[in-house]
């Protein structure tokens, strides 16, 4: 197993449990660390995707890896602005979670 396709499977399995993260939690915070996972995982794929020449004596791809550095500044942005909004959703609310509190009664329907 070669370091290209080690980084093929961490990604693979990154983006796999960064999607479930996203589609199985209730929680906002848990589903930001979802897509923190899966954004995680895209910047492996891409990496080993710049590395394909590398195999023939070529250097690696610049454009992936370029795209990999922005995405890595602007996901840690995004995530400081989502973690501030939820910080407030808390303070107003009580809690940060997309589950219903209180779900109607049986019969009371309105």
């Amino acid at each position: 197993m070669s370091g290209v396709d080690l980084y093929w499977m961490a990604g693979s399995v990154l983006t796999g449990l960064g999607v479930y993260g996203l589609l199985a939690n209730p929680h906002l915070l848990q589903k930001l660390l979802g897509l923190n996972l899966l954004g995680s995982g895209i910047f492996l794929l891409f990496g080993a995707i710049a590395r394909r020449g590398a195999g023939a004596g070529l250097g690696g791809d610049p454009v992936p890896q370029a795209l990999v550095i922005t995405a890595i500044v602007v996901a840690f942005s995004a995530t400081a602005i989502a973690i501030a909004l939820l910080m407030r959703l808390h303070a107003e609310e009580g809690s940060a979670s997309l589950e219903d509190p209180d779900p109607p009664a049986e019969g009371n329907e309105e």
